[in-house]
């Protein structure tokens, strides 16, 4: 399991790209030489950025002035080396050689053998079985993708999870309850036939989305008296990809990678972590889960902040928005009238700090501003309705007042927010 220090919840420096971490060795040495083509430009804007830079990724050039002349191939090349997540040029050139063969070995076919059939690999998606079977995967492939970072997450038997979460996703997402049931069936029985399998993997990343139902599966996995081996890739950072966000974006040989380099068992401790943010995330206030958070989760490194993200939803003291309502809304005064899809992708590019909405969900963010009992929103008025996507939203000047903090969300919000287990109800200023 990756265990990166986390930092602190804010939003993104610069705006994140989405690179699939398959560096080229070739294309590395071709950007060093550039900066140092750079730093060495008549422009001094042009220098500047050079320097800037440096000053992030050198550590010789950090605390003093930088003489363009002295600035040498080597330390454009260490500069490359930082950005990309590798303390050396060497040990960058060790990654690109290495990625290079799997390269080969998957493009000709003769793939060591990674797993077998006696293998399940779960994922909270289906954002990497392509890449799997691609990489020369052999196991099978299960997607277990209920959105518990979004809507109620009560308290109960699994048939009344079951049946509140399918009335939310329904709702929610504009699916068919046939639909939603069905899936439902498939995704959770296969939990209780593990005993299938010899190995099970469990394939995560670091936002809430992906943690919350992390912590769902060790709570189930926990529970099973007889267990296949249990091993999990769970990261939040990639060598060679700065903008890291989730497993998805990578190329197939970058999976590889992962499961030679990030595989670990699951432990007693951490299915005992699991079990006890599950039932934390099912109270009725955030007391359990802040006490979790203070102990930032040793056990599963990545949660700490994804559980921060997931309280961020709650009702703020400023203005009652939760997070991505405040962010929306943020963006919209910051940018002027944008289209659903533009307002979408700033939000993850550039504004939100641990993105994990999917397109639906944030939909359902939106249509709920929209239908406030008082006009947060405008959205373009044309012949034929168009999907959130292509519509243009604007903020109102009551969206405005609201953002500054003169108006409070929970005055005039739809209807019942939940956030797990808190009610959050309309015309309420009590907080959980």
């Amino acid at each position: 399991m990756n265990t990166k220090p986390e930092s602190d919840l804010a939003s993104p420096t610069f705006p994140r790209t989405m690179f699939h971490g398959s560096l080229n060795y070739e294309q590395q040495k071709k950007r060093a030489k550039e900066l140092l083509k750079a730093s060495k430009n008549q422009n001094q804007t042009a220098r500047e950025k050079v320097q800037v830079k440096l000053k992030r990724f050198h550590p010789r050039f950090a605390k003093k002035a930088i003489n363009s002349n002295a600035i040498t191939l080597a330390d454009c090349q260490l500069c490359i080396a930082r950005e990309a997540g590798f303390p050396s040029w060497l040990q960058l050139k060790a990654h690109c050689d290495q990625l290079k063969i799997k390269q080969n070995q998957i493009n000709s076919g003769h793939i060591p053998e990674l797993d077998d059939v006696s293998t399940l690999h779960i994922r909270c998606g289906s954002d990497i079985k392509h890449g799997l079977k691609i990489a020369g995967f052999k196991g099978e492939f299960h997607e277990f993708s209920d959105p518990f970072c979004q809507g109620p997450i009560p308290k109960g038997n699994s048939r009344e999870l079951l049946k509140i979460r399918a009335d939310f996703i329904s709702d929610a997402y504009g699916i068919p309850s046939k639909e939603i049931i069905a899936n439902q069936k498939i995704a959770y029985e296969k939990l209780d036939k593990l005993w299938d399998y010899e190995r099970v993997v469990l394939w995560f990343e670091h936002d809430s989305y992906d943690q919350l139902i992390l912590a769902f599966l060790l709570n189930h996995l926990s529970s099973l008296v007889s267990r296949p081996k249990l091993e999990i890739i769970c990261v939040n950072s990639v060598p060679g990809v700065p903008d890291f966000v989730g497993l998805g974006q990578l190329a197939p040989e970058m999976l590889i990678w992962l499961w030679e380099n990030q595989r670990s068992s699951i432990t007693d401790e951490q299915l005992m972590m699991g079990e006890r943010i599950w039932g934390a995330l099912k109270q009725e206030t955030s007391l359990d889960l802040e006490k979790i958070i203070e102990t930032r989760t040793p056990e599963l490194p990545l949660m700490t902040n994804a559980l921060k993200r997931h309280l961020k939803e709650l009702p703020s003291h400023k203005n009652g928005l939760g997070l991505t309502q405040e962010l929306t809304l943020r963006i919209l005064a910051d940018k002027g009238p944008l289209k659903g899809k533009e307002l979408f992708a700033i939000l993850m590019r550039e504004y939100e700090p641990l993105p994990y909405l999917g397109d639906l969900m944030y939909w359902y963010e939106l249509s709920q501003l929209k239908k406030s009992k008082i006009a947060l929103l405008h959205t373009e008025t044309t012949q034929i309705p168009q999907p959130w996507p292509e519509r243009l939203i604007g903020i109102t000047e009551i969206g405005l007042d609201l953002l500054s903090g003169k108006l409070n969300y929970q005055d005039f919000m739809p209807s019942t927010k939940w956030v797990g287990g808190i009610k959050i109800t309309p015309n309420s200023t009590k907080k959980a």
